[in-house]
């Protein structure tokens, strides 16, 4: 449905995104992952026609992006975009004239989004009142109102109690079941795991790893064994591959840390005087892509 392909953007001298492949299926909850200035923003940024890319190719449903209707589109920001003086209805009110909803379509699409984040009974209530989590699901109501094919999400669970993140998990899933494409940029890796059946990870504005999670995890995950001595033995180490110094000791990657370790226990065997540690250990697959 949403193919990017070779997509870079720079801002003077620094590159923001640098040749950035994604294929983003219909239905896909897909989610885009990376620490702070990785790129997700400025990806988003192009996505929702705010930026232009210098570079590269964005077609939706095969129609290049700039001829795209943008009534496919819905974008709920990580800032919350409501004005806190007025009630919930007179929110959506203010954004369903931006998408030119006029009468009854109007008043059909925002008794509809109400019921879908749970707000009905609060349409009249001033938003100065809502809670934080109230607040997020109207902002992603807004979001909403035009009956977009595509809903961009912003880290949408920013700030906001475990109940409320609940809430909206479960707002997603039923967005989900009626065919929407999502795509959803988060720092946090549950949410991750709990919401998308497919994800980039990008940094320093490349993709570094694409897929579904069980295939990233496979391709990424790094097992090894870990070992400590009182003293530098790197003689020692000389005929093991992938030796690598970790913390206070070495780690030695491998395909099969059982196996080695019990070579490496035969054959440290006599030193064991000079050796403080011995064990296997399973890297974070999440930690490594970004190491």
């Amino acid at each position: 449905m949403i193919q990017i392909t070779g997509v870079s953007k720079s801002y003077k001298n620094k590159n923001a995104l640098q040749a950035i492949d994604i294929d983003i299926q219909q239905g896909d909850c897909f989610g885009l992952v990376g620490p702070n200035g990785a790129g997700k923003s400025t990806l988003i940024k192009i996505l929702t026609s705010i930026l232009q890319h210098d570079r590269g190719s964005i077609t939706i449903q095969e129609r290049p992006l700039q001829k795209t209707s943008q009534s496919m589109i819905g974008y709920v920001p990580q800032d919350i975009c409501l004005e806190e003086t007025l009630t919930a209805e007179d929110n959506l009110t203010f954004f369903a004239r931006i998408h030119h909803l006029k009468g009854k379509e109007r008043r059909e699409r925002m008794d509809a989004v109400l019921e879908q984040i749970s707000l009905t009974n609060q349409r009249k209530d001033v938003v100065s009142t809502f809670s934080g989590g109230m607040k997020r699901r109207l902002n992603i109501g807004c979001a909403l109102l035009h009956d977009p094919d595509v809903l961009i999400m912003d880290e949408p669970t920013v700030g906001i109690d475990p109940q409320s993140r609940y809430n909206i998990y479960s707002l997603i899933h039923r967005l989900r079941r009626l065919g929407k494409t999502i795509i959803y940029t988060s720092h946090y890796m549950e949410e991750v795991e709990q919401l998308c059946n497919r994800v980039a990870f990008i940094d320093h504005g490349e993709v570094v790893a694409c897929g579904s999670l069980s295939q990233i995890a496979n391709q990424h995950a790094k097992s090894g064994v870990y070992v400590e001595f009182q003293s530098e033995q790197p003689d020692i180490l000389k005929p093991f591959e992938h030796v690598e110094e970790k913390g206070n000791g070495y780690r030695i990657l491998t395909e099969q840390p059982l196996q080695l370790l019990e070579k490496m226990a035969h054959q440290l065997s006599e030193i064991t005087s000079r050796l403080l540690g011995l064990k296997y250990r399973n890297q974070n697959w999440k930690i490594s892509l970004f190491n």
